[in-house]
């Protein structure tokens, strides 16, 4: 992350199959929607009560968007958390657009009300390039930046 990016965290459930798409230069992108919506214990009926949904649209590029394509369908809830961006555009008409747009930087499924089962070994390993014994790593974790310039988010 970015000095000056706006960090944000969401839990809710998501609205629909997440829609997965691929640039023109070949990057996955995946376009999803995350309602939460808060609850309350009302002591006057006894009962829980919802609150006001709030509904973050969101986008996962790369291996991340696979996966997520993959392996959450409508409905899941999940714990996202990537940064607040703001994309503008304009319509064939002429209008100017904006929206925000939670851009995903890590995604999985909320264990609060059931169970999920794990496939694949879910690490990464990339061979040491020096004799440091600490330098385990040598390619740059994926994230959300990149070249995106084929298509915005949404």
């Amino acid at each position: 992350m970015s000095f000056g990016e706006t960090p944000i965290t969401v839990i809710g459930n998501l609205t629909g199959e997440p829609e997965l798409k691929y640039t023109a230069a070949g990057q996955a992108l995946a376009r999803f929607t995350i309602a939460s919506t808060p609850r309350t214990f009302d002591r006057e009926s006894n009962q829980w009560k919802d609150g006001t949904s709030t509904f973050f649209r969101c986008a996962a590029w790369r291996s991340l968007a696979e996966h997520i394509a993959g392996s959450l369908p409508k409905g899941s809830r999940v714990v996202a958390s990537g940064r607040i961006r703001q994309h503008d555009w304009q319509t064939p008409e002429g209008e100017k657009r904006s929206m925000l747009v939670v851009e995903v930087d890590d995604i999985g499924a909320s264990l609060r009300f059931t169970n999920v089962s794990i496939e694949g070994k879910g690490t990464r390993t990339a061979p040491a390039t020096s004799s440091d014994p600490w330098n385990g790593v040598t390619s740059e974790p994926e994230t959300g930046s990149g070249a995106k310039a084929d298509e915005p988010p949404f």
